[in-house]
């Protein structure tokens, strides 16, 4: 697909999930292995980008400590909730 002959990706629809949020929100962002919980920082590049993130399990038990900043590709997003 083109625009004005400069090739562009198609957005995803997870990308709309989003909009609403601002910058620093605290956000739980799932995937099919579990969730993470971090504030949000923005989407760059195809993923979406938590800061201070703590994985979690689909059962609600941290995996790991908290990261720093965390990139979600937006393709492998289930749900988005604050």
């Amino acid at each position: 697909m083109s625009l004005f002959g400069v090739p562009c990706a198609p957005v995803p629809f997870v990308v709309g999930l989003f909009d609403t949020y601002p910058i620093g929100a605290r956000l739980a962002v799932g995937e099919d292995s579990g969730f993470w919980v971090g504030n949000f920082g923005g989407l760059q590049d195809g993923v979406a980008l938590l800061t201070n993130a703590l994985l979690f399990s689909n059962i609600g038990t941290p995996i790991d400590g908290v990261r720093p900043v965390v990139r979600i590709p937006l393709r492998a997003i289930t749900f988005v909730s604050q």
